[in-house]
């Protein structure tokens, strides 16, 4: 156990603690063992006390949050292939609400074009099918811009990039920020299954984490392929980019590690026998699972629930999320 957590922090130091906590820990080893027990028995230590219970809402208000991912991803996919959004191939499904702000066709070469592209269709089809089940809201204005994604990729690699990182540049660059995407809606779906009440939305819900999990296991294994490439012109490798976001979504979302990137500590490995993590999941191979308030630390890139930034500059939508948003005032 104690070798695990060793292994654990190192892992997460550059977000969690920074290289003067650990350097500070090694002048006076004698209180090494005693963090590490209480790591070890209240890992929620790590990211201070925030809300990590599920929240308590009804059916509806569970599936509904949901669309503000969806919207998300549809118009990232959508735009990135087409240079179009949901507007162009089902209007109604908006509902009168704003598009995204700086969404544009991306760089892609003809495979991936054809990937994102059907991702694209795919989300339509999951706003359709949330919609007619449970009912929807209008889509919340979304901000898709290089210069939020650049801000991202900053705070991920803790510093800033130069040139600013531009997710539309070509196909690695929109790979990496289509990992920032599908796995946030994954997990969220994760979490929302087990408190689902009725029959109808436990079908739904199931339904849309098996293509969410498809999409993210497609974005993981194309980027595991490129995982030694350096990212130009930044020096960075695939693989460290998306350990950098994992650590980063970790931090943000404060309720302990339910994010890997595409290479681990042989500890935190499948059976603890392997390095590679083409799919991000527990020490059972199970997948993880988020609460709406992790999401939403998380998408506003704040930390905080109740304080919208970062891909929701006005906060999302739905009666979950607003409710969030009322408690700041």
């Amino acid at each position: 156990m104690v070798f695990f957590y060793t292994l654990m922090i190192n892992y997460h130091t550059r977000t969690l603690f920074g290289s003067s906590a650990l350097k500070t820990m090694a002048i006076i080893p004698s209180t090494f063992p005693a963090i590490i027990f209480l790591l070890a028995v209240k890992p929620s230590l790590l990211w201070g006390a925030p809300c990590c219970e599920p929240v308590q809402a009804n059916d509806t208000d569970k599936v509904e949050f949901a669309l503000n991912l969806e919207f998300l991803e549809a118009e990232f996919f959508l735009r990135g292939a087409l240079g179009r959004g949901l507007d162009a191939i089902n209007s109604s499904l908006a509902e009168g609400g704003p598009p995204p702000i700086g969404a544009r066709k991306a760089n892609l070469d003809p495979l991936l074009h054809r990937i994102i592209e059907e991702f694209g269709y795919q989300e339509v089809g999951h706003l359709r099918a949330i919609i007619t089940t449970v009912g929807g809201f209008p889509r919340p204005l979304m901000d898709l811009s290089p210069q939020n994604f650049a801000k991202l990729f900053d705070d991920a690699v803790g510093f800033h990039l130069e040139p600013p990182f531009d997710p539309y540049a070509n196909s690695l660059n929109y790979l990496l920020a289509s990992y920032v995407l599908p796995y946030v809606g994954l997990v969220g779906y994760v979490g929302a299954i087990p408190g689902l009440t009725h029959n109808t939305t436990r079908r739904l819900v199931a339904s849309l984490l098996g293509v969410e999990a498809g999409q993210d296991a497609v974005i993981r294994t194309l980027l595991y392929e490129r995982g030694q490439e350096e990212v130009f012109p930044y020096g960075i490798t695939v693989e460290k980019f998306t350990n950098y976001i994992s650590e980063l979504r970790n931090e943000l979302a404060k309720c302990g590690i339910k994010d890997e990137g595409l290479r681990v500590p042989k500890v935190l490995g499948a059976e603890n026998r392997t390095t590679s993590n083409i799919l991000s999941a527990d020490p059972s191979s199970l997948s993880y699972a988020r609460t709406p308030q992790e999401i939403l630390r998380t998408v506003y890139g704040t930390g905080n629930e109740s304080r919208p930034g970062g891909f929701y500059p006005r906060g999302a939508n739905g009666n979950i999320a607003r409710s969030f948003l009322a408690r700041a005032y």
